[in-house]
């Protein structure tokens, strides 16, 4: 027993010189630190949904006495920024808890308590407050939009007795949905990704099997005239994405905001895997409408460009004639496929072009399209005669061709 006591002495001893030591070099050159400070990992990963629990400040006690009042607590507030990220939010607070400040006490020297400091998280624009529930609290859609997540308490007065109350608390959703003027939509392995890099300076991932994409990137498509289109490459879906299969809602919830869908779909069709069944280009197009119209109606109803990909594997245009033809018969055509790919309302195109995104092929044409089509139903052509048509599929001239030329004019 004496040996064990004088052991831990030894032990106290030892650690109390080590401290000492410590302090003493501290004190002689301030620079050396004891132990590193933490640095927050500077690779940053893309996150377009955070989970943060927030809590108003608690207000201070009021002088009942005195008739004196507590200064009420301090909210939890969100604001849109251009250059934030919720990354930048999920490294800076670890622990993901954000409480307002307290209100301070009445006093006979200070009969009207200081407010609690507001608590105030810098997001990015275009984020989503919502509770667990699903109550939207607030939409930040420009910056310097501002949403109180968590109300402070209310301080001590007459009404409540001159006892302060606590602040509301509960868990709350930051749902982050892209805001670009175009959104690219269709399924793995269409092209988004090399389309993207072909308009932009973007260097998505490129591979030649599916779901390379993982997370939504954002190109710029410059014009001479600096005009500046952003374009949204979002992650392929796949069938029942409107079900959350797959990453479903976390993609899709990225189209809402775009002022105009991109639908990109391979003239060869699309097979996720072997035990599924060979899609072709017409059943592609069917089921994307579908999954967009299931995942919310109001989507069908933008403005909308079908882009044909890949049209360099198909020389002699034959099945790119066959879609074009399935197209102008619809909604007949729509007998030819099973009933369950059958959407209800169909998208009407305003324009179809021919790409091949891989050897750059008509991509700028596209965009030109693209940016007719921007400016037409932004209203800027509205007070002059425009030589815009858009899309009607029973013209049987080639729309790639007339429009490509009225653009290229229009520009140059």
């Amino acid at each position: 027993m004496a040996v064990l006591s004088c052991n831990f002495r030894c032990l106290l001893l030892s650690v109390a010189q080590k401290r000492c030591m410590g302090s003493f070099r501290q004190r002689i050159d301030p620079n050396i630190k004891e132990k590193p400070e933490y640095v927050p990992n500077k690779k940053k990963s893309f996150i377009d949904s955070l989970r943060i629990y927030v809590r108003g400040g608690p207000g201070g006690q009021g002088s009942h006495r005195h008739n004196g009042f507590g200064g009420d607590g301090g909210g939890v507030y969100a604001v849109a920024k251009k250059d934030a990220s919720l990354s930048d939010v999920y490294q800076k607070y670890p622990t993901r808890r954000f409480v307002g400040g307290s209100g301070a006490d009445s006093t006979k020297y200070c009969l009207l308590g200081e407010p609690g400091q507001d608590k105030v998280i810098d997001v990015p624009v275009g984020v989503e407050v919502c509770t667990d529930d699903g109550q939207i609290i607030g939409d930040l859609i420009e910056e310097g939009d501002s949403v109180c997540m968590a109300p402070g308490g209310k301080g001590g007065n007459h009404s409540n007795k001159y006892l302060g109350k606590r602040g509301e608390h509960r868990n709350v959703r930051l749902n982050l949905k892209l805001i670009a003027d175009v959104g690219l939509v269709g399924f793995p392995n269409a092209g988004k990704s090399s389309f993207l890099k072909a308009i932009s300076r973007a260097n998505p991932k490129i591979t030649n099997y599916p779901f390379t994409t993982i997370k939504p990137q954002i190109g710029v498509a410059e014009f001479p005239d600096f005009r500046k289109i952003t374009v949204a490459d979002l992650p392929g879906l796949i069938e029942g994405a409107h079900a959350n299969l797959g990453m479903g809602h976390r993609f899709l919830k990225h189209v809402e905001r775009t002022k105009l869908l991109l639908v990109l779909v391979d003239i060869g069709g699309f097979q996720l895997a072997q035990s599924y069944p060979l899609r072709s280009a017409f059943q592609t197009i069917l089921l994307l409408n579908k999954e967009l119209e299931l995942y919310k109606e109001d989507l069908v109803q933008k403005p909308a460009v079908l882009v044909i990909n890949k049209t360099d594997t198909d020389p002699d245009e034959t099945k790119v004639g066959e879609l074009i033809q399935l197209l102008k018969a619809l909604p007949d055509s729509l007998q030819t496929v099973p009933e369950e790919l059958r959407p209800k309302t169909l998208i009407k195109f305003d324009a179809i072009q021919k790409i091949s995104a891989k050897r750059c092929i008509n991509t700028d044409e596209t965009m030109k399209c693209v940016r007719e089509l921007l400016d037409h139903y932004a209203g800027k052509t509205s007070n002059q005669e425009t030589n815009l048509t858009v899309m009607d599929i029973n013209n049987k001239e080639s729309l790639l061709r007339r429009h490509g030329e009225r653009a290229h004019k229009r520009l140059v």
